[in-house]
């Protein structure tokens, strides 16, 4: 494999920065098949501006290249929007009754709002910054411009009036990395790519009926998600 495919899966898996995932995607020369095409699913939560920087930034995040189709193909979006309508976009799990103190980065996360306004937050931030410095929202930009907006939130240097661009950033690259890795039945990983390109064989645990015919080899199978079994 080669050194922007590893830079790739690097960054798709936390251990690596944006600047890894552009140089890949300006070295891949033939992008994959598009995952199988499918059918328009109605946004849950988000609004058509909000879903359209989802989909232009999960497609920067996650580009289209040998190795999988690009994050919006792979349905991320989709996942992202699922996961902002329930349970934890409401905060049901937050600790929400204050008071909120500026804390240090070590302290994560230190803000009343729930997961779902504060990607709401970061949106309107991060298209203001857009039209301030490229003259348009983030999601009508050339795809350089919508790196150079991306790499100033992950530095930091993109000032947002009430919350860190790079904490946004870290959020938006967070729940891309999840929707692309997690069980295609929540809506992103559509035809199992990410797990297919990391060779993750999905739900099944228990392998004893493939030790003897995968003995002393890789072990290579389709892998299977809850919806293949249910």
């Amino acid at each position: 494999m080669t050194k922007t495919n590893l830079d790739r899966r690097r960054l798709l898996t936390g251990a690596a920065g944006l600047s890894a995932v552009v140089a890949n995607s300006e070295a891949e020369a033939a992008p994959a098949a598009p995952a199988a095409p499918a059918a328009p699913e109605p946004a849950l939560t988000l609004n058509a501006t909000e879903m359209a920087f989802i989909e232009a930034a999960v497609d920067r995040l996650i580009p289209a290249d040998r190795l999988s189709p690009s994050g919006s193909a792979c349905g991320v979006a989709v996942f992202i929007d699922r996961q902002l309508a329930g349970a934890w976009g409401s905060g049901a799990r937050l600790y929400r009754s204050g008071p909120f103190l500026k804390g240090k980065p070590e302290h994560g996360y230190q803000l009343p709002l729930t997961p779902r306004d504060y990607f709401a937050a970061g949106i309107a931030a991060s298209n203001a910054f857009a039209t301030a410095r490229h003259g348009a929202t983030f999601d009508r930009l050339a795809e350089a411009d919508q790196i150079a907006v991306l790499k100033a939130l992950e530095s930091g240097e993109a000032a947002f009036p009430d919350l860190s661009s790079k904490g946004f950033f870290d959020a938006l690259l967070a729940i891309a990395q999840e929707g692309f890795f997690a069980d295609p039945i929540y809506g992103g990983n559509r035809d199992k790519a990410g797990w297919k390109m990391v060779g993750y064989p999905g739900l099944p645990a228990t392998y004893a009926e493939a030790i003897a015919a995968y003995r002393g080899r890789r072990y290579e199978a389709p892998p299977q998600s809850i919806a293949d079994f249910s």
